[in-house]
């Protein structure tokens, strides 16, 4: 489900589209779920919809860190075990107090057990991280066997008996599972259209280019793994007061957190209602199989060939599939916006409330923005960029040429610390910034586009702009990213590059130049003072490129400073003043675009005779230097 933007509400003759029925099917089944208990007294069925919820809980919890940020996490039955112990501990050592009280308790233990462990835990990722979780889980379950003083040891706690009438005796913990899973589903529902929400998703697309547009990775990262843990571990504790009697063998067996797991990826991770619809899938079938076919090895085989059946045929899992599906269908095949062409751009004139003209004449000494000092990496035995000095003055468009391997693109990574330099200073604005991160960097002023570009593909245009954090603060990340101002300022840019049409196409469907598009307007979302261009002009057609060159020269008139690495020479030359040419990681020559076409040493190193030629030739056609011909 796109959170990008609302759809309209369906009219008359219009055909319902998937959003639309997905919110009516939603509200139908829950004011089905609503109604049950009053409806039918059945307790075997009332049970199986109370597990369904307790996984439905843990599953959208579970779809922040995993389905959101992209670290798979098979611990998340350790929250539910923590939730129980915590209301079962309390509860026993305090029997006149009323067990509800515990239960908020019982969510500040999961998301306080979450802190400490992700301050181990997100230091790695990929499946290093799936195995801290793991040995977590294990880890909470030999403390709870051995602690026996405090947990009962595997003989286990045994919880109150309710009080209440029996002939309502579940419907306390319907309830308030299903109040705890509509909470959990609106916090979902609001992280995925705040500032977090695209940091999250874009941490999950490509980390290192997350952290160049300001993304603070372990602090999204870790109020994602706590967000996922608060409210499943207030579930747990309802779940062990439900079944009055817990043990650590039960409550902290790994079986729950695989199939917490895998009732997200039977209903969509990433989505909002795919976690529930999964529950409610994975939980039946769990049911029937451990009822009418003796469980065990049977249930396990049914549950790895759902697992494989997924994987190979609903990678995405089933509400996804019968979204694309709809959304097919409604449109017939049709192609959609992405046949269109790339508009003609807009002015900055609706940009001015950020963007001011600058004066040149009043800053006739401009002073160094970029400073960069004997900046060293190897790679090896490979010195890729060896002693390189230079400076970007503040206001200019200054160039970055070389052969291929002279480790330009290299010094752009250094320079926004995508790879970690070896030696040397780098000073931002009189800021040494060489030992901050990347995000601090972007925070600073420093923004850069790549020499591929690296969009977040599965997110639309618009949450891609809108992904870029200019600052960090807790206001920051809670700020509605779709809708409102952030959306607002993302269009304005997306209007200047000419990309407005597409705001709500995926990344992934767009050409190759609306992508570079695209990144020029989400490194813009970060009002920089210095923007790295990689290769701008590569790729492109000839009238896109004139158009590059065009908003590059009107942004600077607006103050932006450029640093622009590009094997396009007449791009460079025509566009930056000065120059700086770089041979074997170190900076050869610096000067006006004059001054590098006749240096000799630029010229044999990467210019070549024949450029000189073509130049000459374009100055004064039909009228060719003797010294031009003769080089």
């Amino acid at each position: 489900m796109s959170a990008a933007t609302a759809e309209p509400a369906p009219g008359r003759g219009q055909a319902l589209n998937p959003i639309w029925l997905g919110r009516l099917i939603a509200l139908v089944a829950g004011v089905l779920l609503v109604l049950y208990p009053i409806l039918s007294d059945n307790l075997y069925y009332q049970n199986m919809i109370i597990l369904s919820l307790v996984f439905a809980i843990a599953a959208s919890g579970l779809s922040i860190i995993t389905g959101l940020a992209g670290y798979v996490s098979l611990g998340q039955g350790a929250f539910v075990g923590l939730g129980g112990y915590t209301v079962g501990v309390l509860a026993t050592h305090h029997p006149d107090t009323n067990v509800w009280l515990w239960m908020p308790l019982a969510g500040v233990t999961a998301g306080v057990v979450a802190l400490v462990l992700g301050l181990v835990a997100l230091r790695a990722s990929g499946p290093s991280f799936v195995i801290i979780t793991v040995a977590f889980l294990f880890l909470v379950q030999v403390i709870a066997i051995n602690w026996r003083s405090l947990s009962g040891g595997t003989e286990g706690l045994s919880l109150p008996i309710p009080t209440w009438n029996p002939d309502i005796m579940n419907w306390p913990f319907y309830y308030a599972l299903l109040g705890i899973l509509t909470l959990q589903l609106l916090l979902c529902w609001w992280i995925r259209r705040t500032k977090l929400g695209t940091g999250l998703v874009a941490i999950r697309e490509d980390e290192t280019k997350a952290a160049t547009i300001g993304i603070n990775l372990p602090v999204e990262k870790m109020i994602a793994f706590v967000a996922s843990s608060v409210l499943v571990g207030v579930a747990g504790g309802v779940y062990g007061y439900y079944l009055t009697f817990i043990d650590p063998r039960g409550m902290f067996n790994i079986l729950l957190s695989v199939e917490t797991m895998l009732a997200l990826l039977v209903g969509g991770k990433a989505t909002l209602w795919g976690p529930v619809l999964g529950a409610f899938i994975v939980e039946p079938l769990n049911e029937y199989a451990n009822n009418n076919l003796g469980g065990g090895n049977t249930k396990l085989l049914i549950f790895g060939g759902l697992l494989v059946v997924i994987v190979l045929f609903l990678p995405q899992g089933v509400l996804p599939a019968i979204e694309s599906m709809l959304s097919w269908l409604r449109t017939r095949g049709r192609a959609g916006p992405v046949g269109a062409r790339i508009g003609t751009g807009g002015s900055l004139a609706s940009l001015t409330a950020r963007l001011s003209l600058v004066d040149r004449e009043s800053a006739p000494d401009p002073t160094p923005l970029l400073e960069v000092r004997d900046l060293r990496k190897t790679f090896g035995g490979l010195k890729a960029v060896d002693d390189a000095s230079f400076i970007v003055q503040e206001g200019s468009i200054t160039g970055l040429i070389g052969p291929n391997g002279s480790g330009k693109t290299t010094l752009f990574n250094l320079i926004d610390n995508t790879i970690h330099a070896d030696g040397g200073e780098i000073r931002l604005a009189g800021e040494r910034i060489d030992r901050l991160s990347s995000w601090a960097r972007a925070h600073r002023g420093l923004g850069r586009t790549f020499q591929i570009t690296r969009l977040f593909r599965e997110m639309t245009v618009l949450e891609n702009v809108v992904a870029a954090q200019r600052s960090f603060s807790w206001g920051q990340l809670g700020r509605i990213a779709v809708s409102g101002p952030e959306a607002k300022a993302a269009e304005e840019l997306l209007e200047y590059v000419g990309m407005l049409a597409f705001r709500d196409q995926k990344a992934r469907a767009l050409s190759y130049g609306q992508q570079k598009l695209v990144e020029l307007a989400q490194v813009l979302m970060l009002d920089p003072k210095l923007i790295l261009l990689d290769e701008p002009a590569g790729g492109i057609n000839p009238v896109l490129i004139d158009r590059m060159s065009e908003m590059i020269r009107e942004l600077n008139s607006y103050g932006k400073t450029f640093l622009i690495v590009e094997h396009n020479m007449p791009f460079v030359l025509g566009l930056c003043d000065p120059v700086h040419v770089l041979g074997r990681g170190r900076t050869m020559a610096s000067g006006t675009p004059d001054e590098i076409q006749k240096d000799p040493a630029v010229v044999d190193a990467y210019l070549g005779d024949d450029f000189v030629l073509e130049a000459a030739e374009a100055a004064t056609p039909g009228d060719v230097p003797l010294e031009a011909k003769n080089r």
